[in-house]
């Protein structure tokens, strides 16, 4: 075999995964920890990004830039979402395969970039602003970088090359910070958040071409790729209607009451579903390739997958408590004072993050039992509960579309994790049995938490003429308090923070010998 289709470290193809079964738990381990390490990372530089960005930019730019991003993100993941999950989780994958998925992807991205260009004057015309015809041109553009760093990425994370993947993201989030804020300063407006959209695929690209040294061959007839294209094309209808579930908010909201107040709901949105993209979308990866590995041993693929899940819940239920206690001040700060509106919306949003956490693990489920369809399928029911919803919000503005968004999520985890769950044994009950006790510890941390920070006198006096930074401190470490003592009560126990504890030293143990040990 040539040298073009080897590790760079030559020893085995990019497409024999069968080492990856000796040891699958400290591979796990260490992807676990090099992803949700790189994620902290770069939410802390995306953070800081928003923060300066805010300051320089108005929430009627952030609005004008969400109208296209609306419509835009279904386009620019095409291949990103499917073919990436295909390559990850096939076990008859070779050269000659990934070549042809990667020439296809080009082809069609290509002509889904011709396709958004030309229907920028349409988006135009529906919100009454022809400027977005050339941010929608720019944007355009960026689908074809996506399209040409696809196959390399995934064959990284097949592998399980965390680390490479993890620091290209974030060379590319520092980039992409660097271009929008110089943009801002130099006075280019709204531009500087279309130079945001646009440049983490420019630079995503470079990188992957240098991380991997995989280089397609010309494509090729009668490679049986027909079972890869059904599972990708399966699992981007499931990214479409989840896209649409999740963006339809945003359509109606600039439709309806144009960008000054879509720009207050979006910066809320954006920070609400950035901390939960860190953990999902890294852990997602994570959870596929290795899960993948034991599907043929349902034993073992539900206790990795349970307890999973129990590290979500424990991270996810105190942060809903806290960020929705300390919503409208953490914008308040982090923004400035002309994002209010923005704050009370992201208040709404707070219970959810939790809930998200979790709902998102039905994936992991679809995708590592090779059920694209099935996921498909989840999707279209998702979409229909999640419209009825913003439209019934709309009427009351953007608290009653983040109002629909959160009650959603509520909606739907029963039905959409018994429905993944099934072909493997999985049930809601069963996950709510080891998730229960984390939801009931933040909820009644939170209550308490109020009530003697809003609810009472003299304490309720003295919180509210704190500074919006002490008025974060003292309710966030306060609610964490409550939340580990009411755990230690639920649980009868410390184990369960011990447990985590080990963990997350383990984790982090692979952090510093990982690099050198990866593959």
């Amino acid at each position: 075999m040539s040298n073009l289709h080897k590790k760079p470290n030559g020893r085995g193809s990019y497409f024999d995964t069968g080492q990856l079964a000796v040891g699958l738990k400290g591979r796990a381990l260490r992807g676990a920890g090099a992803t949700v390490f790189s994620q902290m990372s770069i939410f802390g530089i995306q953070m800081i990004g928003t923060i300066v960005l805010a300051r320089l930019l108005t929430p009627s730019d952030f609005g004008l830039v969400a109208m296209v991003t609306a419509f835009s993100f279904l386009f620019q993941n095409f291949g990103l979402r499917g073919f990436t999950e295909a390559t990850i989780q096939s076990d008859t994958l070779n050269h000659d395969k990934t070549s042809t998925l990667f020439w296809i992807q080009v082809a069609l991205s290509v002509g889904i970039t011709l396709l958004f260009i030309g229907l920028a004057p349409l988006m135009a015309w529906f919100y009454g602003d022809e400027r977005l015809v050339g941010i929608a041109v720019v944007i355009g553009l960026s689908f074809i970088f996506n399209a040409l760093s696809t196959q390399h990425l995934a064959l990284l994370q097949r592998n399980m090359h965390f680390y490479r993947v993890a620091g290209n993201e974030v060379i590319a989030t520092i980039l992409t910070q660097v271009v929008s804020i110089a943009f801002a300063i130099w006075g280019w407006g709204y531009w500087a958040l279309v130079a945001r959209r646009v440049t983490p695929f420019v630079a995503m690209a470079g990188g992957a071409w240098v991380l991997c040294r995989w280089v397609p061959g010309l494509p090729r007839r009668r490679t049986g790729i027909g079972p890869l294209m059904k599972f990708g094309m399966n699992t981007y209808g499931n990214f479409a209607t989840n896209y649409f579930s999740r963006n339809l908010d945003k359509v109606l909201l600039g439709w309806r009451y144009g960008a000054q107040v879509l720009g207050h709901y979006e910066r809320a949105y954006y920070l609400f579903v950035m901390p939960v993209n860190q953990l999902t979308n890294p852990l997602t990866a994570v959870a596929v390739a290795a899960l993948s590995r034991l599907r043929d041993d349902s034993e073992k693929f539900r206790t990795y997958y349970l307890k999973g899940v129990s590290v979500l819940a424990l991270i996810g239920m105190p942060l809903s408590a806290i960020l929705t206690l300390s919503g409208k001040d953490l914008l308040l700060f982090l923004l400035g004072s002309q994002w209010r509106e923005a704050g009370e919306v992201f208040s709404i949003f707070g219970p959810a993050i939790g809930i998200t956490l979790i709902y998102a693990t039905h994936g992991w489920l679809h995708l590592a039992l090779g059920r694209a369809d099935r996921w498909f399928r989840w999707g279209i029911i998702e979409l229909m509960a999640c419209s009825l919803c913003f439209v019934i919000g709309l009427r009351f503005g953007a608290i009653g579309v983040a109002s629909a968004y959160t009650l959603s999520f509520f909606i739907l985890i029963g039905p959409g994790l018994w429905y993944a769950g099934k072909p493997i044994g999985i049930t809601f009950s069963t996950v709510m049995s080891i998730t229960w006790k984390y939801s009931l510890a933040a909820l009644f941390a939170g209550v308490l938490t109020w009530i003697i920070l809003y609810g009472v006198e003299p304490t309720g006096h003295i919180f509210a003429n704190l500074h919006h930074l002490l008025k974060i401190l003292v309710s966030g470490t306060l609610c964490l308090l409550l939340y580990i003592g009411f755990g230690v009560v639920f649980f009868g126990d410390v184990r369960w923070i011990s447990g985590f504890l080990s963990l997350l030293r383990e984790m982090l143990g692979n952090i510093r010998t990982g690099g050198s040990a990866e593959g």
